[in-house]
């Protein structure tokens, strides 16, 4: 199902949402983007087989909602979905975090043993999230649980049957790692059955307005108001690259909910101040007059810095992306990309 925004405004500029996003939603998922679409059909589709499952997506795309979407449409739906977060573990833990352990299997262990994901996670499936970040060591002892579907706890001695699905999601290029020597090519090829690969929330913009009127619907319920969201807002909104994808959208709304003194959000609460500086990780900078003077900035860079000055006098003096775009004779994509490539270019000193 498509959704239109601009066919929901009211007089006063505020955008009725749906009466119900079931239509709009997969599981978790929310969305109308073809591409996305297509995904989810190859989710459901695989979600019957016992494969592993290799989710990859930038930060934010939404990778642990897809893994719950698997799970949900697999034969091990009445089972449950364990989550392990590598990079959250500390290599000297992750072993008995992973497999458990026996009772006195080490100094300070508790006396009962402790159980680990894979046997929490029996007759249902284990998601390992930020699979990346797993060291070496834990790649081979994870590659024998893929191969044999055998384990044993730390201090144990009886192996153990692995009853497990596993999915395994990374914001990293594992070939590349693979290459350097941080990754397993052996495991990479275990866990890769299935790949799933998500897009960045920039490249599928249409799903913008539903999500942001999905997640306003969300807060309202949840801090029992009543906001609205106002159609300049959603032009902002939609304008905007989303570095952090979905899950920087999320935060966007809730803080606007919170922040905003009336029920009708404005760009007023959307500041530029509030939302382009602080987003694009930049403030405006006041050249001296004669800025080459001192030979920090090459003539390529100053061109570009005095560029940018540019797009952002004109975004702070008519309000949004899309006007100065109009304003400038460009495309307000390109504006976006502009300082997207700035705030890249100064975070990595490149």
């Amino acid at each position: 199902m498509e959704f239109d925004y601009r066919n929901s405004v009211k007089k006063n500029g505020s955008l009725i949402p749906p009466k119900d996003f079931s239509s709009f939603m997969v599981g978790k998922v929310v969305t109308v983007n073809k591409d996305m679409k297509n995904i989810i059909g190859l989710a459901r589709r695989i979600a019957k087989s016992e494969a592993p499952v290799l989710i990859s997506g930038a930060s934010g795309v939404g990778k642990e909602v897809f893994a719950e979407l698997v799970h949900s449409n697999s034969k091990r739906l009445n089972g449950p979905f364990i989550k392990l977060n590598c990079a959250a573990i500390p290599e000297n833990l992750m072993e008995s975090e992973f497999f458990g352990y026996e009772a006195g299997a080490f100094t300070g262990a508790s006396k009962s043993g402790k159980k680990g994901v894979i046997e929490l996670a029996e007759a249902g499936t284990l998601f390992l999230d930020e699979v990346g970040e797993m060291s070496l060591n834990m790649q081979a002892k994870l590659l024998r649980v893929l191969q044999d579907g055998k384990y044993l706890k730390v201090g144990g001695e009886k192996e153990l049957k692995a009853d497990i699905r596993i999915i395994a999601a990374t914001n990293k290029n594992l070939e590349k790692m693979i290459l350097s020597g941080g990754f397993r090519e052996d495991l990479y090829f275990r866990l890769n059955v299935i790949p799933i690969r998500l897009p960045l929330l920039k490249d599928r913009k249409e799903d913008i307005p539903i999500l942001s009127l999905y997640f306003l619907d969300y807060f309202n319920k949840q801090y029992n108001m009543e906001k609205k969201l106002s159609l300049e807002v959603m032009e902002e909104l939609i304008d905007y690259p989303w570095p952090g994808n979905v899950r920087e959208l999320k935060n966007t709304i809730e803080r606007l909910v919170l922040i905003s003194l009336n029920d009708l959000i404005t760009k007023n609460d959307l500041t530029y101040s509030n939302f382009v500086s602080e987003k694009y990780g930049f403030l405006e900078k006041k050249h001296a007059d004669n800025p080459a003077y001192d030979g920090s900035l090459s003539l390529k860079e100053m061109v570009e810095e005095y560029e940018i000055n540019i797009i952002l006098q004109a975004v702070k003096r008519y309000g949004s992306i899309r006007k100065a775009a109009r304003v400038l004779k460009v495309t307000p994509s390109t504006i976006s990309r502009k300082l997207s490539e700035y705030n890249r270019k100064k975070g990595t000193g490149k």
